[in-house]
């Protein structure tokens, strides 16, 4: 439940040139980005894909950024779009933020302990039925994520977000009756299911359909993709 120290990250201003330019700065490994919030007009900005990459693997949820050189500025990192099929950003917006004044984000979740836990251990199921928890908290208290031991769990038994202990200076503002995890009792009878592929059963040749739907399959990937990419 560790909270990481800003990391510093470089951007560069840019001009609104429209899609066109943006394409031109993925071409060039840049990714476009804008800077808004904090009463200030948003400013255009690109950084280097790479150091984007890395800084957004290794840093907290906040960020201090500084503009072709000058001062820094807090920052919240309140979206990335990311390619479909390749994941690599495509663009990220940034919300500066004061230190002195609590703000509404989102943390993960993580479940530890799983592998002991007696339900487990006896065959059951551990879900996890929430991922992304709504916690309100100065930008210096925000965790990279909030942890919940669940080694206690017994089949059939669930947990609550009421049971999940908050870091210090963060406040959850989801329901505490919310769900997290649950241990399901396991199946008591397996279940034989017929190996079946797409295209159709394992063993059979594909039809004119299977293959037409293939392609169009493709077609829409494929189209997906190239849309992203001009995004």
């Amino acid at each position: 439940m560790a909270v990481t120290a800003p990391t510093r990250l470089d951007l560069t201003a840019r001009g609104a040139e429209g899609s066109r330019s943006a394409r031109r700065l993925r071409r060039s490994g840049q990714v476009p980005g804008v800077i808004y919030g904090g009463g200030e007009d948003p400013l255009l900005f690109a950084v280097d894909a790479r150091i984007l990459r890395n800084t957004l693997a290794h840093a907290g949820a906040i960020l201090e950024v500084s503009m072709d050189g000058g001062g820094t500025t807090p920052v919240l990192v309140k979206d990335v779009q990311r390619h479909p099929v390749r994941g690599d950003a495509l663009h990220v917006d940034l919300l500066r933020v004061r230190m002195d004044e609590a703000i509404h984000t989102t943390v993960t979740l993580e479940l530890v302990g799983a592998a002991v836990a007696p339900g487990v251990a006896q065959g059951g199921v551990l879900s996890q039925s929430v991922v992304d928890l709504n916690i309100e908290a100065l930008p210096g208290d925000i965790p990279d994520a909030v942890q919940f031991d669940v080694s206690g769990l017994d089949i059939n038994e669930t947990a609550t977000l009421g049971s999940v202990p908050a870091p210090r200076g963060v406040t959850f503002l989801d329901d505490p009756e919310t769900i997290v995890a649950t241990v399901t009792p396991p199946s008591s009878e397996p279940v034989e299911e017929e190996i079946e592929t797409e295209t159709g059963r394992v063993g059979e040749p594909a039809t004119d359909d299977d293959v037409a739907m293939r392609e169009a399959e493709g077609d829409t990937a494929d189209e997906a993709a190239q849309a992203a990419d001009e995004n």
